[in-house]
């Protein structure tokens, strides 16, 4: 590609980009611009967020395992609006960043780390496949049938929020409740917001540490076999998670995994409908299975955007340096589809043989819900081809106006 897309301008001399990430022409389909940028070399400031950002596969992976960078600032609790600003009606909001496993370094963040990845390692998160099985089964036999309809509030939303429910004991019907807590929370991390969604957020945030709140003590007097009453009883080094790093840990869990979880799994539906033929060819083994589901991740990712902090002066490219509370940018979904790295990389192959994706992330900051994620992912596709092999697309997806959260607005499909 020769001319860079029409809702972009770049200066080549600077490595300056100016770019709306809210332009529909990007946010629509960011891969036409990721493709031009990996041909101007991969490294760019962006205007629009004032600090340098960087797509190449190579810098991203080894930046999110570069220990002079993290996601603690320096200056406070991250802000897109700098640490000037008055934030005294964000105080709920705050008190849970403050103790967020996503926001912190070593040694508060090992020690968050470990007491709550016992819970989502690979050996105990394999217990959960035949209640996902189970699940998806259910939602599916609950679509109506000779008419289009949405999957995302049929099938994508509704899984994983009653799989982490029920994990946590809280009540399943308080899915749709945490959902929108959950929507309101994370509005904060997109461009250009407002006071409202400020307000908002700081709302939902105290109604949601709330919650949480009496269940914790609920669970303390009365302790359950779910992941809450792990959370309480787990210890290391003699140290107990306290209450304000246990509300924060499991907002964490709920915001992080069930957002992501649900934008992917919208997003694979869509990429493999679009390739035409019959979907199950892409699950027939265990292997393909899995194969299909990281190729899905790496080809549309949904998140896009990580950022981290500098900690001290660092040259991170030529020409690129950067100074301690200096923030970057590190574009995972840009990474993906790096030609340097992945063969034919615009094009969907999960029989590829160099699947490498970042959409976990990596270092210590690699997603600590992924085996969930991607046991979800892989139970419920398979679950959805197999009972439905002519589920097709009934009108154009769309994806939302929020390119850091990369995920489609409605995904209308029938059979």
């Amino acid at each position: 590609m020769t001319r860079p897309p029409a809702y972009l301008s770049f200066d080549a001399e600077t490595r300056r980009l100016r770019l709306d990430p809210r332009a529909p022409g990007f946010y629509q389909n960011p891969y036409e611009a990721y493709v031009w940028l990996h041909g101007q070399g991969s490294t760019f400031f962006w205007e629009e967020f004032g600090y340098w950002c960087f797509g190449g596969y190579d810098d991203v992976n080894r930046l999110l395992r570069d220990r002079r960078f993290g996601r603690q600032s320096l200056t406070g609790i991250p802000d897109s609006r700098g640490a000037d600003r008055d934030r005294s009606h964000l105080s709920d909001f705050d008190a849970i960043e403050a103790h967020s496993l996503l926001e912190l370094e070593p040694p508060v963040h090992t020690r968050l780390r470990t007491l709550v990845n016992r819970a989502f390692v690979s050996r105990q998160v394999e217990r959960l496949r035949p209640r996902i099985e189970a699940l998806a089964n259910e939602l599916v036999d609950g679509f109506p049938k000779d008419e289009p309809f949405d999957l995302l509030p049929a099938f994508a939303s509704p899984l994983p929020i009653t799989i982490i429910a029920e994990m946590l004991g809280v009540p399943v019907e308080m899915g749709p409740q945490l959902l929108d807590w959950s929507h309101q929370m994370v509005a904060m991390y997109t461009h250009g917001r407002t006071r409202e969604i400020e307000d908002t957020a700081n709302r939902a945030s105290a109604e949601f540490s709330a919650f949480l709140r009496s269940y914790v003590a609920k669970r303390k007097s009365a302790p359950g076999d779910d992941l809450l009453s792990l959370l309480i009883a787990a210890q290391e080094g003699g140290q107990k998670l306290s209450e304000d790093e246990l509300v924060s840990s499991v907002v964490l869990l709920l915001n992080a995994g069930h957002e992501a979880t649900v934008h992917q799994a919208g997003n694979a539906v869509s990429t493999i409908l679009s390739q035409g033929g019959d979907p199950r060819r892409f699950f027939g083994s265990p292997e393909s299975v899995a194969a299909t589901v990281e190729e899905c991740l790496r080809f549309d990712a949904p998140l896009h955007l990580f950022t981290r902090y500098a900690y001290e002066e660092i040259e991170v490219s030529p020409g690129v340096t950067v100074k301690p509370g200096d923030q970057i940018g590190l574009l995972l979904g840009m990474a993906n589809r790096d030609p340097k790295s992945f063969a034919d990389a615009d094009a969907f192959n999960p029989q590829r043989t160099d699947q490498k994706n970042v959409s976990f992330g990596a270092g210590i900051h690699f997603c600590i819900g992924a085996p969930l994620a991607r046991l979800e992912l892989q139970v419920a596709l398979k679950v959805l081809f197999d009972r439905l092999p002519a589920i097709r697309i009934a009108e154009p997806p769309r994806y939302r106006d929020t390119w850091h959260f990369h995920g489609l607005e409605r995904l209308v499909v029938r059979y």
